[in-house]
């Protein structure tokens, strides 16, 4: 396991699949998932932010439809 410290939403139960995000020596975003927690994706803070931003405006809702 990676030398990071994660942090998951306290919106997550432990019964549920979780996202988990941590931030890195060099400032970049890592985000993993619970069920295969070594797949890491890295990102901007910026590129994040917009991402989030997109999903709550409901820029992605017809991916799921």
């Amino acid at each position: 396991m990676s030398a990071f410290k994660w942090q998951k939403s306290s919106y997550s139960s432990e019964s549920l699949n979780c996202i988990y995000l941590a931030v890195a020596p060099d400032r970049s975003v890592k985000l993993r998932e619970s069920d295969d927690p070594e797949i890491i994706v890295t990102t901007t803070p910026g590129k994040l932010r917009a991402l989030l931003r997109g999903i709550k405006d409901g820029e992605f809702d017809h991916l799921t439809t």
